[in-house]
């Protein structure tokens, strides 16, 4: 905690001064562009990956970049989309998977998950995604392709959500892997805008 302590001061010394008008400015709103879904890992940080400022991206962090599908009922997922959607009108939605997932290693290396049943409950999300890696592989899908099969499965699921079906006309998704020790980002196919809603 010391060390998160003298970042703030650090912060609020150095970088909000430089910042000023920017954050007076987000105080009374933001209106970001694009929902950006990304992994938990520490190691994945969506603003300096895409040199956003605070307030042009809303961001959703889940183990695995996972997006259930729409159910209804409480799901704080589901609410943050639909939030961003429906009340921030982003253009864009961005799911990015990264290099040396553990959730999709856990996955592709079968960990024991017995003793961490909430890990193991909300992997049960990615079960599409080991079913598409293995078809493509034939066999047991390494770690770089259950994570590039996950973000296209999750893009799916992304367009079961009603506020993204609803605002199709004006929604591009787009899926992404970053590679944590080059920092490159591969843009995935299939991209484009989810299905619309059935009339």
């Amino acid at each position: 905690m010391h060390d998160l302590a003298a970042g703030v001061k650090r912060f609020q010394q150095h970088v909000f001064p430089a910042k000023a008008e920017l954050f007076a400015g987000l105080a009374a709103g933001h209106r970001p562009d694009t929902l950006f879904i990304s992994c938990s890992d520490a190691r994945v940080v969506p603003e300096l990956i895409t040199g956003s400022e605070p307030g042009e991206l809303f961001v959703i962090r889940t183990a695995g970049n996972l997006v259930p599908p729409y159910a209804p009922g409480p799901d704080g997922v589901a609410a943050g989309i639909e939030y961003a959607v429906a009340v921030l009108g982003v253009s864009g939605i961005v799911v990015c998977g990264h290099s040396a997932c553990g959730a999709m290693t856990a996955l592709a290396e079968s960990h024991d998950l017995t003793s961490t049943p909430a890990i193991a409950d909300w992997l049960r999300h990615a079960d599409a995604s080991r079913a598409r890696a293995a078809a493509g592989a034939g066999s047991a899908p390494t770690v770089d392709a259950l994570v590039r099969h996950n973000v296209l499965a999750q893009l799916a699921n992304l367009a079961t959500h009603p506020s993204v079906a609803r605002a199709a006309n004006r929604l591009t998704l787009h899926g992404w892997v970053y590679d944590i020790p080059t920092g490159a980002v591969e843009e995935l196919a299939p991209v484009g805008r989810p299905a619309a809603p059935a009339a």
